[in-house]
């Protein structure tokens, strides 16, 4: 791997938030996210941070640890935000917030958004930068200074000069400037790279695209891309991205590239589903132009059709809500869930948890980690009062959300 980021050298004499994991019992209803299990009636042991047994309630027998029963409430794997930005507040116009908000203005934004995840089942962000604010967001809370998910984080998103939202980004002309742009952010402590491929036309040369894949692939970190019509996506997944964000039309010739080269799509409809709601867009100030926009996009359904025969097709399609866009707040996931599930890239509930759990846990290479409910995972879990495999709103009532045994919620 690369070299760390200079933080890492750091010495911390005691960490600001010193939260240990508690061994326990919970007892409970159960979505496992392994397949459609579910154990109706059954209990999660948790010794050192992770799990040790899984199973039917019946099965626990005597136990030395302290057994917290949930009375039937649901016990799952911890979600994962996989398309995200901390430092965006999910109220305010973009461009204005990422021109005019200095630096400690973006970091109390990263910290309060940490706060809102994690009070709703959040335990891992895939923060996608923009600028890099996610870098210190990640130091702030590996060396303890503050409470938040695990984070994954791009550092600045990579445009070329003059590209799409160059107001934010870190721009580059050439192949060499591709190459340091993606040489900074790995000496910032980036865990992947991030690019924006397309707006109303495609970006990059051959040669900058090409540049820019292959430095990321040589610090051997994945590369994503903003990619959202059939163009962009088959240019960059023919160049060899390991992700694309947020999809759009496909033909099946770029669907099979996909499946050939196992690469998975990030849907973020939220944007859509939230602005397309008057008494929500109202609240905050999305103009009418736009929500009557929204609306037409989000009643044609055809729109989605490539998304919908790619997922058909087998491309795994996970879990993401461009968090911290307006009227998309960092603790909204509900809607995004459902609207997966009504579109159509995802067959019913128990998959639209899956692309928010183990699948997300699949993306970022993290699944032997965390991702299902399993003996030897780490004890990512939340606890929701309610149902999700039968209504995907209960997960607006988590009551309790733990990372590795350690109770952050």
């Amino acid at each position: 791997m690369p070299e760390p980021a200079s933080w890492h050298y750091t010495k911390i004499t005691k960490p600001m938030f010193d939260l240990k994991p508690v061994d326990q019992v919970l007892k409970g209803r159960i979505i496992t996210a392994v397949g459609d299990e579910i154990i109706e009636d059954g209990f999660v042991e948790i010794r050192g941070g992770k799990i040790v047994r899984v199973g039917p309630a019946s099965e626990l027998g005597n136990t030395d640890l302290a057994v917290v029963d949930t009375g039937g409430k649901t016990i799952m794997p911890g979600l994962i935000q996989s398309h995200g930005h901390l430092s965006w507040d999910g109220v305010h116009e973009l461009s204005f917030q990422s021109m005019y908000d200095s630096p400690e203005i973006r970091a109390y934004k990263a910290a309060g958004n940490m706060l809102k995840s994690l009070r709703a089942g959040v335990t891992l962000v895939r923060d996608l930068g923009v600028h890099n604010a996610n870098l210190f967001a990640k130091q702030a809370v590996a060396q303890g200074f503050f409470p938040g998910p695990r984070l994954l984080v791009s550092g600045e998103s990579i445009i070329q000069t003059g590209g799409h939202t160059y107001w934010v980004c870190r721009e580059a002309s050439g192949a060499d400037e591709m190459r340091r742009a993606v040489r900074d952010q790995v000496k910032g402590g980036a865990d992947l790279i991030k690019i924006m491929a397309c707006h109303d036309t495609l970006e990059f040369t051959d040669a900058e695209l090409e540049a820019v894949i292959d430095e990321a692939h040589r610090n051997r970190l994945p590369i994503t891309a903003h990619a959202t019509y059939d163009a962009c996506i088959r240019r960059v997944a023919e160049f060899g991205v390991d992700c694309v964000e947020h999809g759009g039309s496909m033909s099946d010739e770029t669907i099979q590239i996909l499946l050939d080269k196992k690469i998975p799509i990030v849907t973020t409809f939220s944007a859509l589903v939230m602005q397309a709601k008057p008494d929500i867009a109202k609240a905050f100030g999305i103009p009418e132009w736009k929500v009557l926009e929204r609306q037409k996009a989000v009643g044609d359904k055809t729109r989605f059709d490539g998304l919908v025969r790619a997922a058909k097709a087998g491309v795994p399609i996970v879990f993401g809500t461009d968090a911290g866009s307006p009227a998309v707040e960092h603790d909204v996931i509900a809607p995004e869930l459902a609207f997966m599930v009504e579109v159509g890239v995802c067959p019913n509930n128990l998959d639209a948890l899956r692309a928010i759990t183990i699948r997300g846990a699949q993306l970022s290479k993290m699944d032997k980690k965390i991702g299902t409910v399993e003996a030897g995972k780490e004890a990512d879990l939340i606890v929701v009062d309610g149902k999700p495999d039968e209504d995907l709103y209960a997960l607006e009532r988590v009551e309790m959300t733990f990372i590795a045994g350690k109770r952050m919620h």
